[in-house]
């Protein structure tokens, strides 16, 4: 009878010393099991299949050490004993954790799978995003050294006349606009992204404001290319500056550009211009540069009039020097001397009412008189003219400006002055 109990007693410790190891690596699985599915790739979801399946290999062995406490059970059921005085886990409680955990394990499989399913779909998302964006963003690369000339076929620097030039601008403008389009569809497919959640993309570096800021600058620059080559015909036309040195300005800026970027620094713009024949001698840097702070700016007191040309070669002041900026500098310092008889006229137009050919004494010394300048705002070439008459000035030009005649009557008109013949004899002086 003593080895009956003595039995009885080994195999109750023997039930509950498995039964706590089974119970515990249940808790522990059934954990594991329920821990929320949410990932952000595919690998993501992989590894965490890939340890499920490794999970389910490894049951083999806790469904036998669940065999074993059935057995052990069996045993002590067969002596018709009463419950385990060790432990409060019954057989009957720990068939209901293994059924339990075979639920569990079927309901993981299932969210698994919905899990792998949606990274596919978001994987898909991603590299059907990065096919248009990087195929966008070569498009805008091609386009924009196309149109500074990187590649050698400059709409500046093409082969025929500068309005040929122009008219495959302006084509190339209409290109631009028409690839709105393009981006739009990014654009949606950036808003799908964000929908689902997905804020990385490894198929590609850029995105949806990135490429809309990129084509916004692309098509500003087809604008300003126009208004430039505008310019230079203008200036062809009107000054004589010939295409060869308009040619000449631009390919020199393109030398110097070194990093492409399609602006000079202040250093790369002092050597483009010693390239061009200006005598810039070398400054250290910080150090004052009165002969480069020269060329930015012309003062004759001779004709009675200032002239300024302000803020020209970097009027948003953002310390470099644009394609546009460069060209319309080049163009007002090759055509200065010609321009001045015409920019006094207007500076002298500028202070007459409505418009007049002739001015009268009292408008002369209401100018002088306020000490303000008169500003004219640009001209077609960039310039910023300003007139500021001093009262010495304004007797000066009262003394010497004719009457003017109305070319009707060929009378003159009281307290009329013809500024007109005064500005050109003065400058046929």
């Amino acid at each position: 009878m003593q080895d009956q109990f003595r039995q009885i007693e080994e195999l109750y410790l023997t039930f509950a010393k498995k039964a706590s190891a089974f119970n515990s690596w249940f808790e522990n699985a059934e954990e594991d099991l329920t821990d929320p599915v949410r990932c952000n790739s595919i690998e993501e979801i992989r590894a965490l299949r890939e340890a499920h399946a490794q999970f389910q290999a490894s049951l083999s062995s806790a469904q036998a050490d669940f065999e074993a406490l059935a057995a052990l059970d069996q045993q002590i059921k067969s002596f018709n004993v009463g419950p385990n005085p060790y432990t409060w886990f019954t057989m009957e409680a720990l068939e209901d954790t293994w059924r339990n955990l075979q639920k569990i394990i079927k309901e993981r499989d299932i969210e698994l799978a919905k899990e792998a399913q949606r990274q596919e779909e978001n994987d898909k998302l991603r590299k059907e995003f990065a096919k248009h964006a990087n195929a966008f963003h070569q498009w805008l690369t091609e386009t924009r050294y196309r149109l500074l000339g990187w590649d050698g076929t400059s709409m500046m620097e093409g082969s025929g006349s500068l309005e040929h030039q122009l008219e495959a601008t302006k084509q190339k403008a209409i290109q631009v606009r028409a690839r709105r389009s393009d981006l739009k569809r990014i654009e949606e497919l950036g808003a799908t992204l964000e929908e689902h959640l997905i804020l990385d993309n490894r198929y590609t570096e850029h995105s949806t404001v990135g490429l809309a800021q990129q084509w916004d600058q692309l098509d500003q620059l087809g604008m300003r290319m126009q208004h430039n080559l505008e310019q230079q015909i203008q200036a062809r036309n009107q000054s004589g500056v010939s295409e060869d040195a308009l040619k000449e300005f631009s390919m020199m800026f393109k030398h110097f550009d070194k990093d492409k970027s399609g602006r000079l620094n202040q250093q790369e713009f002092k050597s483009c211009l010693r390239a061009l024949g200006y005598d810039l001698p070398m400054v250290e840097e910080g150090q004052p540069d009165p002969e480069f702070e020269a060329i930015l700016g012309e003062n004759n007191p001779d004709l009675g009039v200032k002239l300024y040309i302000l803020d020209l070669v970097d009027p948003n002041r953002d310390g470099y020097v644009s394609l546009q900026e460069y060209m319309a500098f080049m163009i007002s310092k090759e055509t200065e001397n010609v321009q001045s008889s015409e920019e006094i006229e207007n500076a002298f137009r500028a202070i007459t009412a409505a418009d007049r050919p002739y001015v009268t004494k009292e408008e002369l010394y209401a100018v002088s008189s306020s000490r303000q300048y008169c500003q004219l705002g640009q001209s077609h070439f960039g310039k910023l003219i300003l007139i500021n008459l001093t009262k010495d000035m304004a007797d000066y030009c009262v003394a010497r400006m004719k009457s003017y005649e109305d070319p009707k009557t060929e009378r003159p008109i009281p307290g009329a002055l013809d500024y007109i013949e005064f500005t050109r004899t003065l400058f046929q002086n």
